[in-house]
């Protein structure tokens, strides 16, 4: 049976951006429909990404703290790990936040809608329900949201009996005794990280010649000597070019320079190489909508896609793929539908690894200005001179600021170590503030604190930290 209804805002896809868009939408007095396949709005971060990665990772810090509070004095018996009701509490944690998301959707008179949508025309969408039936929905704009799924290593299918994409890695199966993970990018690491604690003996195996490639070689180095230890081994420059499942294994053979065994067998395989669009499906052809490079979506800076009254947001339109990013282009999307004169300029996007220590970014890196050529002055503050992480036992930090040496304009952050995701908004703010880095120095930062170190590699540009000795600059 097909049912019709008739909207004035439609959204495909429920995850932060989808549902960040609808609920904004609502919010500025459209009627909206939110298409999603889940039970509540979510979509990968609150199901299957972010959120119940996150919660492990939490267990994870207990278990490491744990294990250094001996060099303290105090000691704790070997922890033992209830796999059952550790997965649940993960689920508990994901079903709090879901529900909360499904109240809020009906306190804005949002229609949501469980199933798949595919464009037929510029402004109708064909619905498969989950109950079987169909739905068509009329709508004066659409909203692509889809998002992306883990890409798999060509010729090889994950979610296999033995081969795991970051979805199944988070159901926690089973703690495999040997597990390979294939990317040392953030979804690898932080997924190798929570098997370790587990008691997993990872290996982790990286094509580029550094782990998190793209990120300063110094903030990776403070989070490489971490897992030297966490992990069993962690192979550099290092391809994989073959995986044989058999019955009880996977027979993996690597290529590269530095390889030394070019076979190895694991229990299992997490394939962690990065994600791709869904872009498939969704009726693409039946309307002006572009395809770019990598399958990304084309759209300008309001997120308008080629067909006038479609939108597109989050991981369909490209780099980066975070959930805050996609948040903010679903608000941006719905305000120009509201008939907003607004547009998605942003001058900085953070980015984090939640790893143990974390890594967190914004704005321009040393290795990109290296890359082009830019001149750019680099203040470090070491955390062995931060009272704080001292008392903490985590002195192996580092907070960085990329400075304009003309204008003395922030142009960048890096933080490594605990609580980095947390310390890393300052630098977002000061970027889109054109802050300089006096503005910084001269911002009083509560003792004894881990900010401190912003406001304390300010004071090393001029020269002028009380705790770090260097010429003082010329101004």
């Amino acid at each position: 049976m097909t049912t019709k209804i008739t909207t004035q805002v439609a959204v495909i896809g429920g995850g932060p951006g989808g549902y960040a868009a609808a609920f904004m939408a609502a919010d500025l007095g459209l009627d909206v429909t939110l298409i999603n396949l889940d039970q509540n709005p979510g979509g990968t971060c609150l199901y299957r990404g972010c959120i119940p990665s996150k919660a492990l990772l939490h267990v994870t810090k207990l278990l490491n703290e744990t294990r250094a509070a001996a060099h303290m004095g105090v000691t704790f018996a070997k922890p033992e790990i209830d796999l059952d009701r550790l997965r649940a509490w993960k689920d508990e944690v994901v079903a709090q936040m879901t529900g909360g998301t499904g109240q809020l959707a009906k306190m804005r008179k949002v229609n949501y809608i469980k199933g798949w949508g595919r464009l037929l025309s510029p402004t109708s969408i064909e619905v498969d329900l989950t109950d079987g039936d169909k739905q068509t929905v009329t709508a004066e704009h659409i909203i692509l949201a889809t998002g992306s799924r883990s890409a798999a290593i060509p010729g090889h299918a994950i979610n296999t009996p033995r081969v795991m994409g970051s979805t199944v890695a988070l159901e926690l199966q089973d703690i495999p005794e040997k597990l390979l993970v294939v990317g040392g990018n953030y979804i690898g690491l932080e997924l190798g990280s929570v098997y370790a604690a587990l008691g997993s003996k990872v290996t982790v195996a990286e094509m580029m010649p550094q782990l998190a490639p793209g990120t300063d070689r110094d903030l990776v180095r403070v989070l490489a000597k971490q897992l030297e230890q966490d992990l069993e081994e962690v192979l550099l420059s290092t391809k994989v070019v073959d995986m044989t499942e058999e019955a009880d294994s996977v027979r993996v053979m690597f290529e590269g320079d530095k390889v030394k065994e070019a076979e190895r067998v694991f229990d299992k395989v997490l394939v962690a190489i990065g994600r791709v669009p869904v872009t498939g499906d969704l009726g693409l052809e039946n309307t002006k909508v572009e395809l770019g490079e990598h399958g990304f979506i084309k759209v300008d800076k309001q997120l308008r896609t080629a067909e006038p009254t479609i939108f597109a947001i989050g991981d369909l339109v490209g780099q980066p793929l975070l959930a805050h990013k996609a948040t903010h282009e679903g608000r941006t999307a719905a305000e120009v539908i509201a008939g907003h004169k607004v547009a998605f300029e942003p001058q900085a996007i953070p980015a984090v690894i939640y790893t143990d220590p974390e890594i967190a970014s914004v704005g321009l890196t040393e290795t990109e200005a290296n890359e082009q050529g830019r001149k750019v002055d680099v203040a470090r503050y070491s955390w062995a001179a931060s009272g704080r992480a001292i008392t903490h036992g985590r002195s192996d930090g580092l907070t960085k600021l990329i400075i304009d040496p003309e204008t003395e304009r922030v142009l960048g952050m890096g933080i490594a170590g605990p609580g980095a995701g947390e310390l890393i908004a300052e630098g977002v703010l000061a970027i889109e503030m054109a802050a300089l880095a006096d503005d910084v120095r001269l911002t009083i930062h509560p003792h004894p604190t881990l900010s401190e170190t912003v406001m304390e590699a300010a004071d090393v540009f001029y020269g002028l930290s009380t705790h770090v000795y260097r010429p003082k600059r010329k101004r």
